[in-house]
């Protein structure tokens, strides 16, 4: 009798293919060979562009296959989806180049996967024997059905067994791409909270059902007392941490252990990392967040212990003692919200370091030009910050080291530009030390912050785009006095939100921003998440071309983004 099979008991969890990218094509059989074979060629060059672009924050593989059976009825549909189904396929690309039937094809092979299976329509702007008339058939069926797509009308030579494809095209099909990895390839993916609510601060809460049903991801919590018990009884490489210390004092711009027991806070800070990041790596996490105050550093109830900026640091730098390494997304003060903000928006941009900032003190412009004058700077009024404002953006710990520097930036660069200053102990009586220093101006990318609402039960990101600044030196010293000089300063000035209008609807205390990002790629992400967006600013248009994503046809059909979005929370 035939049994079922066992698997084996010595199995590790291993590296994985969280993302799995099937790319097919629909046709019809009455069209002719040519026409077929080409087809199928644009179908591997396409897939053979996405797996040659696309790449994970983790040390996974995106896997892309594409099958050149086209799908021309029903029964090619079932075979090209056990294809798919046997490779783990879990995100599918159509790219048609000739007119085909929605039913027969299309249609047929998406019931076999989940109806949130992200689906993309790319094809071209063909006259002959036109696959943009199939797309738009598609694309509109499956918008009536109730499913999301995105369609990519593109352009490429109407002519040629081999015709070349715009940049624009695989571009656009490269964005989506994407925010379809980022959005796949966490589901079943887990970040850790080590402590509990952040300070009381709600708008940092963990909602864990919520978190598992919109994105799929897993959230450990652990006692912020095994942390405690793991530094005690030293359980960490020693020699490790010899050389992450010497690394440090040879490489930053200053170190200061003049506080009482300071050369012994400052090696358990940075024990702190190694046991966060082995922790973290033992559990397979992809991000995580630290509850620094109160309960670790700040509670003069118990024993407060030395402040982990520079651990929380490290784990969000591209680079450490060790050379270069992933970014772990990571937020202070166990602020979950954060922390999945910036992992998103790490896995949209491929690995970029995220910035974890307080959205601290919001400048006028007319507040800055007065400044400027008491000050005697001179200035013209056309720069950046003395026409529009900026958000001082800092806060104690979780400031990836890479903001100390523009993109790109060698680790020694980066290292030089930060001190590592005394922690000021009426915040932290546990003591330590703080990370200390001030990004560079011209930093473009997306600042945003996730919030949820409970009454409808909904994620929602609100967002615009944003650029760093430089500021006069006596003025910015003058900034950074005003708040924290001990800790990181990041001058953010947003795109089309007003001062009044970003001091009035931050939704948080916390904001993040990543470079690298751009407005179509997040927002292919938040379609796919059903986040959503909120950008309210009065200056920025509802559509801007070759920036935004096309609106998907769905969201035209249902009364627009925020009311389908709605819907579909609903399970319609």
């Amino acid at each position: 009798m035939e049994k079922a099979k066992r698997l084996s008991e010595t199995a590790t969890t291993g590296k994985s293919c969280p993302a799995t990218i099937g790319v097919c094509a629909a046709c019809d059989p009455r069209i002719d060979e040519d026409s077929r074979k080409r087809t199928q060629i644009i179908m591997g060059n396409i897939a053979d562009f996405i797996h040659k672009n696309i790449k994970l924050p983790i040390d996974e593989k995106v896997k892309v296959v594409w099958s050149p059976i086209l799908i021309d009825g029903e029964k090619q549909a079932d075979i090209v989806a056990r294809q798919f189904k046997s490779e783990g396929v879990n995100i599918i690309i159509c790219t048609p180049d000739t007119w085909a039937f929605p039913q027969l094809t299309l249609m047929s092979l998406m019931a076999h996967f989940p109806k949130e299976t992200p689906l993309n329509i790319t094809c071209g702007n063909s006259a002959p024997k036109p696959g943009v008339v199939y797309a738009h058939a598609v694309n509109g069926a499956f918008a009536q059905q109730g499913r999301l797509t995105h369609l990519n009308v593109g352009q490429w030579d109407d002519t040629g067994m081999d015709p070349a494809i715009s940049n624009e095209t695989l571009q656009s099909l490269l964005d989506w791409t994407f925010a379809a990895t980022t959005y796949a390839g966490l589901k079943g993916k887990r970040v850790v909270c080590f402590g509990h609510d952040s300070m009381g601060m709600e708008t940092a809460l963990t909602h864990v059902n919520a978190t598992r049903n919109t994105f799929g991801i897993e959230v450990t919590r652990l006692d912020m007392k095994l942390l405690a018990d793991k530094l005690k009884k030293n359980d960490y490489d020693n020699e490790e941490l010899k050389a992450l210390r010497a690394w440090l004092e040879n490489n930053l711009g200053s170190i200061d252990i003049s506080q009482p027991n300071g050369s012994n806070k400052l090696n358990q800070s940075l024990a702190m990392y190694l046991i966060m990041r082995d922790m973290l790596a033992d559990l397979n996490a992809v991000g995580g967040a630290f509850m620094n105050q109160l309960e670790w550093a700040s509670d003069n109830r118990g024993i407060p212990l030395p402040i982990c900026d520079m651990a929380e640091s490290l784990l969000n730098s591209t680079f450490d003692h060790n050379g270069p390494k992933n970014a772990m997304p990571f937020g202070t003060e166990a602020d979950m919200q954060g922390t999945l903000t910036m992992l998103f928006k790490t896995w949209l941009t491929g690995g970029n370091p995220p910035l974890f900032m307080d959205f601290r003190k919001v400048w006028e412009p007319s507040e800055l030009k007065k400044k400027a004058t008491e000050l005697g700077i001179e200035i013209t009024g056309n720069e950046q910050w003395a026409q529009k404002g900026i958000v001082d953006g800092n806060n104690s710990g979780s400031a990836s080291l890479n903001w100390a520097g523009l993109p790109g930036e060698s680790a020694k660069k980066l290292l030089k530009r930060v001190s590592m200053p005394g922690a000021e102990l009426y915040y932290f009586p546990g003591g330590g030390n703080s990370v200390r220093f001030v990004s560079p101006g011209g930093i473009e990318g997306i600042a945003s912050r996730l919030t949820y609402s409970e009454l409808n039960g909904m994620f929602s990101l609100v967002w615009d785009e944003a650029v760093t600044v430089d500021l006069p030196e006596k003025l910015a010293d003058f900034v950074a006095n005003s708040s924290n000089i001990t800790w990181p300063h990041t001058w953010v000035v947003p795109k089309y939100a007003t001062m009044a209008e970003y001091k009035q609807f931050a939704p948080a205390n916390h904001f993040h921003i990543t470079w690298g990002l751009t407005p179509s790629v997040l927002q292919y992400w938040m379609d796919m998440a059903n986040v959503i967006s909120v950008s309210p600013w009065q200056a920025r248009p509802g559509f801007i071309e070759n920036t935004d994503r096309p609106t998907p046809l769905i969201f035209l059909i249902n009364g627009g983004e925020n009311s389908t979005k709605r819907l579909r929370s609903k399970g319609y």
